[in-house]
């Protein structure tokens, strides 16, 4: 009993780490003329296939959560009117995102084991989903608010554009980065003893 409320400590203490690294990468931006560009994708599909669906969803959950609360801790701020910004379909996305990426990784078998082994090509397709379920969210997102909230005409083939076309290329690098930094996390705890794993989100559910 006292190891499973350890572990489960442990993977909340991990989910608190990446929702703090969320709120890092949304300051680490570069604007553009509707949508932002930032690091959060990034943390968010890492904190899924690191931390599985169940845990890497919880951190992104927190992330809104703590933002709607009033933090200034979105790209532009915070607080519950935010939910009226054209870019807050983006941030719905990101539970939604972490829990695709994750379930992909810790497939049923694989449960068992914190950060269990992954192809290159599973681990690309897994962040590749999770991105574009943000990115689909944030377009459509964008889409309606811009033309039923702002009253402003944007058409869809644009929104798309602006909206997910453009950061294609700069995701495609964080895709990557992202299941290079898994293979090298996932090596250094496959090294450890046995007991070091016992961090297991299966065993908490």
């Amino acid at each position: 009993m006292n190891m499973l409320v350890d572990t489960k400590l442990r993977m909340l203490a991990l989910a608190s780490l990446f929702t703090a690294l969320t709120v890092i990468g949304a300051q680490l931006r570069v604007p553009m003329p509707l949508v932002p560009f930032s690091l959060q994708d990034f943390f968010v599909v890492l904190s899924g296939i690191v931390l599985g669906p169940k845990f890497g969803a919880l951190s992104q959950v927190l992330y809104l959560l703590l933002g709607l609360a009033g933090l200034p801790i979105f790209t532009k701020g915070g607080g519950p009117a935010y939910v009226l910004q054209p870019t807050f379909g983006y941030l719905l996305g990101f539970p939604l995102a972490s829990f695709i990426a994750g379930k992909l990784v810790y497939r049923k078998q694989a449960r068992a084991v914190f950060m269990p082994p992954a192809t290159w090509p599973q681990l690309l397709l897994a962040n590749t989903l999770g991105v574009l379920a943000i990115l689909a969210l944030g377009v459509c997102y964008l889409w309606l608010n811009t033309n039923w909230i702002l009253g402003k005409e944007l058409k869809l083939p644009h929104a798309l554009f602006v909206g997910a076309l453009i950061f294609l290329p700069g995701d495609a690098i964080k895709i990557f980065a992202a299941a290079f930094l898994y293979r090298v996390l996932q090596l250094r705890f496959n090294t450890k003893p046995r007991a070091a794993l016992a961090i297991t989100p299966s065993s908490l559910e």
